[in-house]
């Protein structure tokens, strides 16, 4: 039997459209899933709507249940919630968790969707995806009990990361970001805001996510002798000029990149991507992940919405889509 689903696509840079497709009965080992929610993961979602994404980069950037190619026409997106409606007696009507596009209904390998836990709603769970990014920057970071750090930009990766520094015993932690409004977010999420201007130095380590040339400069001016920056920003075709001379060498800093794509080095021998993303959804039990959930639409509106967002005239860390029952 063929059924149809209605999925957001970008035509072409610039321009999205909803489209009605048709999906097949899932096979034994597999589920259909009716989402609930999805998220816009806004750095990379419109870096892909506005054809940012660099010809070097087509393959790696591919999002798991990618259809097309950029930078057009392209269904992607990777923070879905939904619930199961055919599969395994053990999943079916299961809230899961799925790096799936903007989609109304869609079928999976049962081996691609996990459980939200019982006690995370469905609603927050869409940040799966960015905080097992948090995670992963967190692992590679290896913080210390009583580090001085900061998180320089204060979007969805940001303050994910903050959330979970926050927890850290004994740690000095601030959370940086150019926009004022950021303020509010982080005495929500309870941790100290300050502008670039104001923040704290002398930090052992910084985790910067501003996804600006700017930022990243100030990570440096930053840090104390022999400090680090983990590095999560995503420049797509842009490029970064560094002041790598001055004391750079002399005070022996660390650049260093982390990335979602593979499991960090320090927990790849014991820690799988499945293992990961649990954790991940666990952690989400946190009612501050909520202050990261600024705005919402339904998935009719997602074509204009994006252009809105792409154009940065929406103030917005995570953008949700609703889907209807």
């Amino acid at each position: 039997m063929t059924r149809t689903a209605r999925a957001f696509w970008v035509r072409t840079p610039g321009h999205g459209e909803i489209r009605d497709i048709q999906i097949p009965d899932p096979a034994e080992d597999e589920v259909l899933v009716r989402s609930l929610w999805s998220g816009v993961s806004r750095g990379t979602e419109t870096l892909v709507f506005r054809g940012g994404v660099p010809g070097s980069q087509h393959t790696a950037m591919r999002a798991p249940f990618q259809e097309g190619d950029f930078s057009g026409p392209v269904k992607y997106g990777y923070l879905n919630v939904g619930q199961v409606e055919e599969g395994p007696a053990e999943l079916v009507g299961r809230t899961v968790f799925c790096l799936y596009p903007h989609q109304t209904r869609y079928v999976v390998p049962a081996t691609a969707v996990t459980p939200v836990p019982e006690h995370v709603p469905a609603s927050r769970a869409v940040l799966a995806g960015t905080v097992e990014t948090a995670v992963n920057a967190l692992w590679d970071a290896a913080p210390l009990l009583g580090d001085r750090i900061a998180v320089v930009g204060g979007g969805m990766v940001g303050c994910s990361v903050a959330v979970l520094l926050a927890r850290f015993p004994g740690v000095r932690l601030q959370l940086v970001d150019a926009d004022p409004r950021r303020a509010k977010v982080a005495e929500a999420l309870g941790v100290d805001f300050a502008s670039p201007e104001d923040a704290l130095g002398e930090c052992d380590l910084i985790v910067h996510a501003s996804a600006t040339e700017r930022g990243l400069a100030r990570c440096l001016e930053l840090l104390s002798t022999e400090g680090t920056v983990i590095e999560l920003s995503w420049y797509g075709d842009r490029r970064v000029s560094l002041p790598l001379g001055e004391a750079f060498h002399s005070r022996r800093l660390v650049v260093r990149s982390s990335q979602v794509g593979t499991v960090s080095p320090a927990c790849r021998a014991t820690r799988t991507y499945a293992d990961r993303l649990a954790l991940a959804l666990d952690l989400l039990a946190d009612p501050a992940f909520d202050a990261l959930i600024t705005s919402e639409c339904a998935l009719d509106e997602l074509p204009e919405v994006m252009s809105q967002l792409a154009a940065g005239s929406i103030p917005v860390l995570c953008h949700r889509v609703r889907y209807p029952n």
